[in-house]
């Protein structure tokens, strides 16, 4: 089960332009929470304990779409600045 409370660290000092963002644009709600998906994601499959292996090519590019997502969640971020 995930953990939809799991702070994502990168971008919490931005939380409340993050929570408004979500509120009002509906592009940037589902980029967000498919980061957090993918975090989550990433999260668990670097931390497991199972005896399971997962590629690291799997990993890699779950890595860089994460990446891609925190770049485009930056953008809207700075552009989305009070005048």
């Amino acid at each position: 089960m995930k953990n939809s409370s799991r702070p994502y660290r990168k971008f919490l000092p931005q939380q409340k332009q993050i929570e408004e963002l979500e509120k009002n644009n509906s592009r940037f709600k589902r980029i967000y929470s498919e980061y957090e998906t993918m975090s989550d994601d990433l999260w668990d499959m670097e931390t497991s304990d199972t005896e399971e292996s997962i590629p690291d090519d799997f990993i890699n590019a779950i890595k860089l779409q994460t990446s891609y997502l925190e770049d485009e969640i930056q953008h809207w971020l700075i552009h989305d600045q009070p005048q």
